[in-house]
């Protein structure tokens, strides 16, 4: 089988956001599988850094990083993404593919991806990635709605299914928009080799002497407005007036300036000496964030999946999460952490809660331990995700 994933930005453009990880990972283990995986996508956020307009592999996964015009930039960081060198690689090349997978709803790549698929009748599958939560569609939705109309609804409605990562986003968004066609549950996975040997809790310490004798709170992810920031640093203030003993850590890369606001949020609660940002981290040092930490929150306000609940859960470390993260209803099926509206009162009181009950964060990181091994493992994911693909082709055939 050949599959052409077409995604707007791409590994290792690690400040993009999660599909960047999730999306790679899944095609590396595709690959594995004996699975021809093309990937066109462009160079947002890799500029220099790869080569362009050509064919690279990286980990098996044949890649080409398309040179784009950044205009439009009312509609993301990155503009619309034009890409005349990608236009004419699907008119020339979508033939070669058995099915198209398309991650993402408002960047041009979707757009003519969709638009050579119908063309040439070729299967496609839209993967929307949280794209179209309400709570995603309803900001900024002045510019939102006129594209669904012009672009978007036609992309959905024609795709031989949509890829949802979890029951939450499939309920939240296919019916509610009137959609027809297959929704399929695949949800995202992750390599458990990479968190085999995980290393001494003190290790974080020693990277930051700050953490020394302090219970640490860990937020790892994208610096940006729907990860409920504001929600975590009012919540910490409370918790910080009344104990000395807890300390804050941001990790995450900046997105749109949205940092500044972040700091200025800290700076007004007056908590600068106990909130520490860590920047990005990737790796080992991502590792040690997981397990030099006592709690991993999650407060977003809209989230389709979360990958870095299910790496700290692998951790063993349990987790606070919100009622609009994705997979709000198997954390609280396996009792793997709490689940708490998006409110900051809430938090505190769950972070309190657990900090004062090491019993409770144990049973609950076995949990979290549990259900990333049963639920998300990578190998039984890819399995998923080619029965899916050998459906949608098979089921073309026979319509034929």
């Amino acid at each position: 089988m050949r599959v052409l994933c077409v995604i707007p930005a791409y590994w290792p453009a690690f400040q993009l956001g999660g599909p960047i990880f999730s999306v790679h990972n899944l095609n590396k283990a595709l690959v594995k599988k004996d699975v021809e995986v093309n990937v066109y996508t462009t160079n947002a956020g890799l500029p220099r850094t790869v080569p362009i307009n050509r064919e690279t592999i990286v980990d098996g996964v044949r890649i080409t990083y398309f040179t784009f015009t950044r205009f439009f930039e009312y509609l993301g960081t990155t503009g619309w993404q034009f890409s005349l060198p990608m236009t004419v690689a699907l008119r020339r090349n979508l033939g070669l593919f058995d099915v198209i997978y398309i991650v993402a709803i408002w960047n041009y790549p979707v757009a003519i991806a969709a638009y050579y698929c119908r063309r040439h009748k070729k299967p496609y599958i839209i993967s929307p990635r949280g794209l179209l939560y309400p709570y995603a569609t309803g900001r900024k939705s002045w510019k939102k709605w006129p594209y669904y109309q012009l672009i978007t609804r036609k992309v959905l409605q024609e795709a031989a299914a949509i890829h949802y990562t979890t029951g939450d986003e499939s309920e939240k968004c296919h019916l509610p928009l009137g959609l027809k066609n297959k929704a399929i549950v695949v949800p995202n996975g992750i390599d458990l080799y990479e968190f085999k040997d995980l290393p001494e809790k003190e290790r974080l310490r020693q990277r930051y002497p700050v953490l020394k004798g302090k219970k640490v709170i860990l937020f790892l992810g994208r610096i940006n407005w729907k990860k409920g920031l504001d929600i975590l640093v009012k919540a910490y203030s409370l918790l910080a007036k009344e104990r000395s003993d807890v300390h804050l850590l941001i990790v995450g890369g900046d997105e749109a300036g949205y940092l500044e606001k972040v700091k200025r949020w800290v700076k007004r609660y007056g908590i600068e000496q106990c909130v520490t940002f860590a920047g990005m981290l990737t790796g080992k040092e991502k590792i040690e964030a997981y397990t030099g930490s006592d709690i991993f929150v999650l407060a977003s306000y809209s989230e389709n999946f979360g990958i870095a609940v299910v790496e700290a859960m692998a951790c063993g470390l349990p987790v606070i999460i919100s009622n609009q993260v994705g997979i709000h209803e198997e954390i609280s099926r396996f009792e793997a952490g709490m689940v708490i509206d998006t409110s900051a009162q809430q938090l505190a009181k769950g972070m309190e809660s657990l900090l004062d009950n090491p019993q409770l964060r144990e049973k609950m990181g076995e949990n979290g331990k549990r259900l990333a091994n049963e639920r998300f493992r990578l190998d039984m994911i890819v399995d998923d995700m080619m029965r899916m693909y050998g459906d949608i082709v098979s089921s073309v055939k026979m319509a034929m």
